[in-house]
């Protein structure tokens, strides 16, 4: 068996390299070891509920999805472009306010008393609101000190409220508590967040995948596990792939299994599903803002509001995520007492769906701040988003790479 270019992962980062080299002509075959496309992104159908891998979203602001995805096939149910804080004192609600002008007189609750907080966190993000003329969004986030963001947050005097209300924020989307993710990554997402709404598709967030995969026709093999490659053979339990070029775009793990890559440090992350027969009427994203968090959730949301294809007529689909770790608390109790405490709801009709442990969620991006490690690795091309920013920008724009390396 042969092919130009054998792609070895039907996750975002192969499928995207696949197309590329296909588009340009060449006779390409994608290996993947699982029964659907998608790598981490994948989608459940459970009992007419919706569930994704882990909570994720997708921001239609990425540059790699704008380019390569046909984003209004998808169906976006686009999430409330805010968050709730759950604080000592009750909720504080901080909304967009361009996008959500009806959050504004709440937002300017939560704001107006701290105007030291909102000077600070100002500071923190000015380059972002005043870049100079001609200045990219690389340039602007590359002329900042390469630390870390609680290194960054702590120079810009962020603390308070604000302070806690973005570092449990972040703790969601970096899958991190510690502030050691680099402040230019952190930065390079909260431009992302200020210029677009995160939301899912109609279908599930699989959609995204399949969608791609749906250019290749047969060309992906499904099923199909790798043991062993080298620069011109893949050695499957069908039998020798030989090719031209081999592309190695699985997971961190795998990829240091397969090839000379060293191995990426990763983060993990357990999120619980329940149903329930009514929920709070909201589609913010919420977070605990206190000074001592009541429980191990970094966040919690009533997903049906904001996608409600993701639960059958009469049901509401709740979610709750939390860190992965040593020492930490993540029983379905816990979780559950958490996230009704974060929503101000009552749990006793809540029941679970299913619960997902994904240990290689995201790959770790300290400071200093790499964007794009190399891609060719010995006698193959290596790519995902541990080779470039862990994100589903990163996944796409890496498969890129991969192909222009090969083109």
């Amino acid at each position: 068996m042969h092919a130009d270019v054998v792609v070895v992962g039907a996750g975002l980062a192969g499928l995207r390299c696949a197309q590329a080299l296909t588009e340009a002509g060449r006779d390409v075959v994608v290996l993947e070891a699982a029964d659907v496309v998608g790598g981490r992104i994948r989608t459940e159908r459970i009992d007419g509920f919706l569930v994704d891998r882990g909570f994720q979203l997708l921001n239609p602001a990425y540059p790699a999805v704008r380019r390569w995805v046909d984003v209004d096939a998808l169906g976006l149910q686009p999430f409330g472009a805010g968050v709730a804080a759950r604080t000592e004192t009750g909720l504080a609600v901080l909304g967009h306010p361009l996008r959500e002008p009806a959050l504004l007189p709440q937002t300017l609750r939560a704001v107006v008393r701290r105007p030291r907080e909102v000077a600070a966190l100002a500071r923190w993000a000015a380059p972002l609101m005043r870049p100079r003329r001609g200045t990219s969004l690389e340039e602007v986030i590359g002329a900042r000190a390469d630390v870390d963001r609680r290194t960054a947050l702590d120079a810009a005097g962020v603390d308070g409220l604000l302070r806690r209300v973005v570092d449990r924020f972040f703790a969601g989307v970096l899958l991190e508590d510690d502030g050691s993710t680099a402040d230019r990554f952190a930065l390079l997402l909260t431009w992302m967040f200020a210029t677009g709404v995160p939301a899912l598709p109609r279908a599930g967030m699989t959609a995204l995948p399949v969608q791609i995969a749906a250019t290749l026709g047969d060309r992906v093999h499904l099923g199909e596990r790798v043991h062993v490659v080298t620069g011109t053979s893949v050695g499957t339990d069908a039998g020798t792939w030989t090719a031209d070029h081999v592309v190695v775009a699985t997971g961190a793990a795998a990829a240091a299994a397969l090839t000379t890559v060293p191995a990426t440090t990763t983060k993990g992350v357990v999120t619980m599903w329940w149903a329930a027969p009514d929920a709070p009427d909201t589609d913010l994203l919420h977070v605990d803002a206190r000074r001592t968090p009541t429980g191990p959730l970094v966040n919690a949301a009533v997903v049906s509001r904001a996608a409600p294809s993701y639960a059958p007529a009469g049901r509401h689909l709740l979610e709750g995520s939390a860190l992965m770790g040593p020492g930490r608390d993540t029983d379905e109790a816990s979780m559950r007492r958490h996230a009704g405490d974060l929503l101000g709801a009552d749990t006793r009709g809540w029941e679970v769906v299913v619960r997902h442990e994904v240990p290689d969620a995201l790959p770790a991006q300290p400071a200093p701040y790499v964007s794009r490690q190399p891609l060719r690795v010995g006698d193959v091309i290596v790519c995902g988003d541990h080779r470039d920013t862990g994100s589903i920008q990163g996944a796409l724009v890496s498969g890129q790479r991969a192909a222009e390396v090969i083109l």
